[in-house]
């Protein structure tokens, strides 16, 4: 049964996690007018390299499936932290704020700079991506984490 709450947990979390943040993304990339598909291509681009962009609707859809996935293991994280760490379940506010910090400093200071070499670290940028990953990443992860938590310890 506690396997089951986990599971759910997750699952929700990083539902949630991964449209907030692909929402995001959207908006910015419609403010910068670049295509979804295209975008979503650039995701896919970390793993393919250019070669992504000749690739339709299938590297776009890869795009989509790996942003999903990076959000399920954001969430898994911090939910197996969670665990061994009372302090996250009892200052969700609190710690949703430094592990939003957190996340965006792994990607956007190791995983992004190794994924492309193109990419540059632009003050406008770096400050809307902190408050994208305080608010939408790290905050819902901590909040949905701890309401399983509840009804776990309510069973």
């Amino acid at each position: 049964m506690k396997n089951c709450r986990a599971l759910r947990a997750i699952l929700t979390a990083g539902l949630v996690v991964g449209v907030l943040d692909i929402s995001s993304a959207f908006v910015i990339w419609w403010q910068r007018g670049v295509a979804l598909q295209r975008g979503l291509q650039g995701i896919a681009a970390g793993l393919l390299g250019a070669k992504s962009y000749e690739g339709g609707m299938a590297t776009a859809s890869l795009g989509l499936a790996l942003h999903f996935f990076v959000a399920f293991v954001v969430v898994t994280i911090f939910y197996l932290a969670s665990r061994k760490i009372p302090f996250l379940m009892k200052q969700p506010f609190v710690s949703g704020v430094f592990y939003g910090i957190g996340v965006y400093t792994v990607m956007y200071w190791f995983v992004l700079p190794t994924a492309f070499s193109t990419f540059r670290h632009r003050l406008g940028n770096e400050l809307l991506a902190v408050a994208i990953h305080i608010s939408l990443i790290g905050l819902p992860s901590a909040f949905i984490v701890r309401r399983y938590s509840q009804l776990t310890e309510q069973s």
